[in-house]
């Protein structure tokens, strides 16, 4: 299965979901949705093991990895969303956002939109965090982002060295 992801720094959302069992290939770029196709934003497609990891669980940790709650003055590089690749999983995917939204008790601004295209980034800025952890805006931005994502996934991670 695949999915997308927008709603940080896409170097974040790579770095997060490959940290995931059951996602199998993480690549960050510029997603837009046929809503607005001609906007890009910040954000990730990420193919995924069902049987491994649920979608629901995807989503709650993605909304748990970034400021999911609400605007901010970066939301014109950084859209709170969830990309589907077919009409026919929209709904599907709604349902499950309104659900864990429900259980968090808190509105948030997240959206699911269909997907309309992703441009993969550069090369030399892809895997940023796993080729040099020790990066300034690593250890500032994305450690912190794992630290969480251990604390409260930690039976859905692979095994880090």
């Amino acid at each position: 299965m695949k999915i997308g992801l927008g709603g940080g720094c896409h170097w974040c959302t790579e770095a997060v979901f490959k940290a995931v069992n059951g996602v199998h290939n993480v690549r960050q770029g510029y997603i837009s949705a046929k809503k607005s196709p001609d906007q890009l934003f910040e954000g990730i497609i990420l193919e995924y093991n069902p049987e491994l990891v649920k979608l629901e669980d995807l989503i709650l940790i993605h909304l748990k990895t970034h400021q999911s709650m609400k605007d901010h003055s970066m939301r014109h590089k950084y859209r709170s969303a969830v990309y589907v690749f077919h009409k026919m999983e929209l709904e599907k995917t709604s349902k499950a956002l309104k659900i864990i939204s429900n259980s968090i008790g808190t509105k948030i601004v997240t959206k699911v939109l269909e997907l309309a295209s992703f441009e993969e980034s550069r090369p030399e800025i892809r895997n940023y965090y796993q080729t040099d952890p020790q990066r300034p805006f690593c250890t500032r931005y994305i450690k912190p982002k794992l630290d969480l994502l251990f604390k409260e996934f930690k039976g859905l991670l692979e095994e880090q060295g």
